[in-house]
């Protein structure tokens, strides 16, 4: 029988290597997706993902079943990428103009799929709840998954879900002018 992720998590957490093992396994493919979403970049995910691994069996003596644990563990991701954009964007603000045209074109330059690569593109220019909630929901989240996850009502992820496709339709529509 195939141990729950809560009972590895918590054995995880007193220390067994196997039991953070598995969780990894079980989740990191998942949680690199994520990532990918939460970052449009794939070096930049590949950072994140494994920043949060790194932090995980800290942060694991927290985890009190309250949620499950991929809902726990993807509000660590949630957290950890809002992190990396408040130092990014401080970051940011210190370089000048080139730099950051050039940081954005290579990251560009990662994806290889053109419909990924478009959707990736489209969502940074979203607000960041937006790209959250849009991140988490094409991630096969539930409304309710993804409410827990960010800390908000089924309505405002509905809303925000609302309000993301309108704007993508915008700026697919302004680039079709363009």
């Amino acid at each position: 029988m195939m141990t729950s992720d809560e009972d590895l998590a918590e054995a995880a957490a007193l220390g067994d290597a196997d039991a953070f093992a598995s969780l990894l396994e079980r989740h990191y493919d998942r949680l690199f997706k994520l990532c990918f979403r939460l970052t449009g970049s794939q070096t930049e995910a590949e950072d994140l993902t494994q920043d949060i691994c790194a932090a995980l069996p800290a942060k694991l003596a927290g985890y009190a079943r309250r949620a499950k644990v991929t809902t726990w563990l993807y509000r660590v991701a949630v957290n950890a990428a809002h992190d990396r954009r408040r130092r990014r964007a401080s970051f940011v603000k210190a370089r000048e103009g080139w730099g950051a045209w050039e940081v954005n074109r290579k990251a560009s330059i990662d994806a290889t799929d053109a419909q990924l690569n478009w959707l990736t593109g489209a969502m940074n220019q979203l607000s960041p709840d937006l790209r959250d909630t849009l991140a988490l929901i094409l991630d096969d989240m539930t409304h309710a998954e993804a409410a827990e996850i960010l800390g908000v009502s089924e309505g405002t992820i509905s809303w925000r879900m609302s309000e993301a496709k309108k704007r993508l339709r915008e700026i697919k529509e302004q680039e079709d002018v363009a």
